[in-house]
């Protein structure tokens, strides 16, 4: 309740005194002589034991409770307030001036929605709205304005509750000096945060990787062993209207990835890879609404395609989190891999169906240095990524198709499918990643994916996409990269929040290169997965990854990862 109501409740014997005397000039005296006493007055007639006025005004809390129930909806009878009970005098004095007036209103759970613990202190702030009433009817001149009678109840309920108004003076003012402590100190009221930690045993063979191919200056690596990695996400949401969203995420992992495959191996929780298990900034972004259907993204680090795009991929998709599938792979078309960093970007929707979202992100945009090396170029002359999606999605979101384009400039040795995280890529084999090190390339990429819901518990996803890399140093010609997925995804299985996957397609491989040391054969993965919901909070999903043809080799062994993963979230 407003502190202009509490501060009327407190003034309001004076109001009395008044009314009395223009109610009955004859009766002056005697109204005069039984003026219910200044809220000064109040405070000294109390016991001086604060402490005891509050185990009192507790005690009055707990009448009526068991019959309150859940409804918001304001109604004006007191008789169905549970607070005070009917064959109290104050409950019946009350519903006569109710009656006569209209001066109160009351909720059907049976309070005053006042201070819940203070069932007294309500009825007091009830009492407080038939003073403003009568007040009212006073200062109009009313025909029907109050009767002395009248005058002589609201006095004597005054009387009963002056307990209550002198802790309800002492009570607002400290709560008004908490409130301006806290106004001053907070860094927000809207801030939240949530957090992700994986823990993961994994194992994988090695490729042997016999010809991997002069032109890309490659290393077979050694055997790999069985890891046991941590990677820890916490993310603080803040928003400032309620429509709006700041996110800051703090990063930390020593999340290896595995030797001699590049791309085609890395997991999830390998994207961020290892800082030493020293907390680093990872994504920093503003998201706000542009009128009713588009929304913009402002994004100053660590920018990605699939913040501002729909991947049409539900279940297999967590963002690199550790609650879809295992690989990078299976989590998204690659052409969503094809750039990042700072910048810009848009969404909006047309309609329920359909959506454009578009954007445009700088891998360098930190760096003022001009050069085509790795990380110069700043926001404008360095590596970036442009792209431009159209999303359709029917009514019921059972179906999804998505259409992008992406066009990419990468400076020297910057090309890779690795959210323009110049390593030797995210997804895809050594040769598509690792093109020759001393031409910058332009790239544009075109790609297809969506979704069907056969069901609440069957899913079928998947993608295709084509890159076609342009060299500007003429160290080789035109190249092309290829690749698509199917996916089956079992929501649910055995219980809910339970999810079980298979996933089988060709990773973005190389073709149509000059130069023999270049083989193209297709490079397929095969990946199987469970993830076992204990709680709401904590999953274990087992999985195996079978890779064939690695670093588009047929030549090339086998590669097969077996892992075991616990993720908590909070």
């Amino acid at each position: 309740m407003s502190k202009l109501i509490w501060k009327a409740l407190l003034a309001s014997p004076a109001i009395l005194g008044a009314a009395v005397v223009a109610a009955s000039p004859a009766s002056a005296q005697q109204v005069s002589s039984t003026t219910v006493p200044s809220v000064s007055a109040l405070e000294a007639t109390g016991d001086g034991s604060t402490l005891s006025n509050l185990d009192q005004l507790n005690q009055y809390g707990r009448e009526g409770r068991a019959r309150r129930a859940n409804s918001a909806e304001q109604v004006t009878s007191v008789s169905q307030l549970s607070d005070v009970q009917p064959t109290d005098w104050a409950f019946q004095a009350l519903q006569s001036l109710v009656e006569r007036y209209g001066c109160i209103a009351g909720y059907p759970d049976g309070t005053y929605k006042g201070n819940r613990a203070m069932t007294r202190y309500e009825f007091a702030a009830g009492l407080n709205a038939c003073l403003d009433r009568i007040q009212e009817l006073l200062v109009t001149n009313v025909a029907d304005y109050a009767t002395k009678a009248d005058l002589e109840v609201l006095k004597k309920l005054q009387d009963m509750f002056k307990t209550e108004l002198a802790a309800l003076r002492g009570r607002v003012d400290t709560l008004e000096g908490r409130i301006s402590y806290l106004e001053k100190t907070q860094f927000s009221t809207t801030t939240k945060l949530t957090g992700e930690a994986i823990m993961m045993l994994a194992g994988a063979t090695s490729a042997n990787l016999d010809d991997l191919g002069d032109a890309f200056s490659g290393n077979n690596g050694d055997d790999n062993q069985v890891v046991f990695q941590n990677r820890v996400r916490l993310n603080f949401n803040t928003s400032f209207s309620g429509k709006d969203l700041l996110i800051t995420r703090l990063q930390v992992g020593n999340s290896k990835g595995f030797n001699g495959v590049a791309g085609e191996t890395v997991l999830t929780n390998q994207v961020f890879g290892d800082t030493g298990n020293q907390f680093t900034l990872d994504t920093l972004q503003y998201q706000f609404p542009i009128g009713e259907k588009g929304r913009g993204y402002l994004m100053a680090n660590a920018g990605v395609w699939d913040d501002i795009s729909n991947t049409l991929n539900p279940y297999f998709e967590d963002y690199d989190g550790g609650r879809g599938s295992l690989s990078t792979f299976s989590q998204r078309s690659p052409i969503y891999r094809l750039g990042g960093g700072a910048g810009i970007g848009v969404k909006y929707d047309f309609s329920d169906n359909w959506q454009l979202s578009a954007g445009y992100l700088a891998g360098e945009a930190a760096n003022p240095r001009s050069g085509d090396g790795v990380g110069e170029g700043g926001l404008f002359d360095g590596q970036f990524s442009a792209m431009a999606q159209l999303t359709y999605t029917n009514d019921a979101k059972t179906f999804g198709l998505g259409l992008t384009y992406n066009y990419s400039y990468f400076g020297e040795g910057e090309f890779g499918f690795d959210n323009a995280g110049f390593v030797s890529g995210f997804t895809g084999t050594l040769a598509a990643n690792v093109l020759p090190q001393q031409d910058a390339v332009t790239s544009n990429s075109v790609g297809l994916q969506g979704y069907y819901q056969f069901s609440p518990k069957v899913a079928l996803t998947g993608f295709v996409g084509y890159t076609g890399v342009d060299s500007k140093g003429g160290s080789f010609d035109d190249a092309d990269i290829w690749y698509y997925a199917l996916g089956l995804a079992l929501p649910d299985l055995g219980k809910e929040g339970n999810l079980g996957g298979i996933f089988v397609g060709a990773q973005p491989y190389l073709t149509n290169i000059d130069g023999d040391d270049v083989k193209t054969d297709i490079p397929l993965q095969v990946e199987v997965f469970y993830k076992y919901a204990v709680n709401d909070w904590i999953s274990i999903t087992p999985g195996v990854i079978w890779q064939v043809n690695p670093n588009q080799d047929n030549d090339n062994d086998d590669v097969v990862i077996g892992t075991l993963r616990t993720t908590f979230v909070f």
